[in-house]
């Protein structure tokens, strides 16, 4: 206990104890929690949107191989290569005219205009990059080598991404009119599914097993 008697600056001292605690117990249990939270939502987020970006290269790959792949380096490499996908990403649709209104400098309406309405085709989303610091970071497919690289890997650990594709073995039995089996056909097929899965539990897309859930994301 102090008295009256003790020296200014122990009580100086001890004041800066005290204000130091207090910093630390804020910190502990306010801030960090928050910051915990906020990198968190950051990686799972940006997680997923590379999956789903993923996604979208698989259609495009299936509709033009009739397969899906289990190889991420190929779809990376489908993407910067294939000029239809990287036309797609620059296309539009044209959905018709629609009226606008022309405002004068100081936002008044004074007339309206034509104007021909489009959308966007491009099936792909803007990636956030791997620094939870920099959420304002905007990385479009249009930068194709930089977006292509971080669809490898999951932004929160840098583990590349787990992708699966099924193999059915499908019968042909060949009978005689007899009804005796002449012989059986068998033929492998691969690819007809597929999944991908963070390495670091932020969901999956797609099933290997079940047909309903192809292309599905877990979280949707």
């Amino acid at each position: 206990m102090l008295r009256k008697s003790d020296p200014w600056y122990i009580h100086l001292i001890l004041y800066v104890v005290i204000v130091i605690l207090i910093y630390l117990l804020i910190k502990v249990a306010i801030v960090d929690p928050k910051e915990t939270m906020a990198k968190e939502n950051f990686f799972k987020k940006e997680s997923r949107t590379r999956m789903e970006n993923l996604r979208e290269l698989q259609i495009l790959w299936e509709k033009k191989n009739k397969a899906y792949t289990d190889d991420i380096t190929k779809l990376v490499e489908f993407f910067k290569t294939e000029k239809e996908v990287q036309a797609l990403i620059n296309a539009v649709d044209t959905l018709g005219k629609v009226e606008v209104d022309v405002k004068d400098e100081n936002g008044n309406v004074i007339g309206v205009r034509d104007s021909i309405a489009t959308k966007s085709k491009n099936p792909f989303r803007t990636l956030l990059g791997d620094d939870p610091s920099k959420p304002e970071t905007q990385i479009g497919p249009g930068d194709i080598e930089q977006w292509a690289s971080l669809l490898v890997y999951s932004p929160k650990s840098k583990n590349p991404y787990i992708m699966k594709v099924d193999t059915t073995t499908e019968s042909d039995t060949v009978i005689d009119r007899r009804g005796n089996v002449i012989k059986v056909n068998t033929n492998t097929v691969t690819g007809k599914r597929w999944m991908v899965e963070c390495p670091d539990g932020y969901g999956k897309i797609g099933d290997v097993m079940q047909d309903a859930l192809k292309n599905a994301a877990s979280w949707e």
